[in-house]
């Protein structure tokens, strides 16, 4: 479910930014690159580095972990990504992360008290 979530929120917003920035891409190449990147920050910065430290470490991680795989994606596929075009996209992404640790990786804040 956690990931579903992540997947959709992170996945929608790259994609998107990706079909708008970069001439000629296709939506399905778009979706199937945010994907990965959606895989691979799940694994490494909600599994790995979430756990091990805290929500604004894991958030900036996920950042500079964006722009690392937006650059070397963007050499690989000869994308005409611009540097700030990959901090927008980051940027927007960092913060889509950080509601997603603070909000969906804490169900504790969603528990409502019946007694209340």
């Amino acid at each position: 479910m956690k990931f579903t979530a992540k997947w959709l929120l992170d996945s929608s917003v790259m994609a998107l930014l990706l079909y708008h920035y970069v001439a000629g891409i296709t939506l399905i190449t778009a979706l199937v690159v945010s994907t990965v990147f959606s895989v691979i920050a799940y694994f490494v910065g909600d599994q790995l580095i979430l756990r091990a430290s805290n929500n604004t470490v894991a958030t900036l991680a996920d950042g500079v972990m964006s722009i690392v795989f937006l650059w070397i994606v963007g050499s690989m596929l000869n994308w005409d990504l611009s540097a700030g075009e990959i901090l927008v996209i980051s940027g927007i992404l960092a913060i889509m992360e950080w509601v997603v640790h603070r909000y969906i990786f804490k169900p504790d804040t969603f528990i409502v008290d019946p007694r209340k």
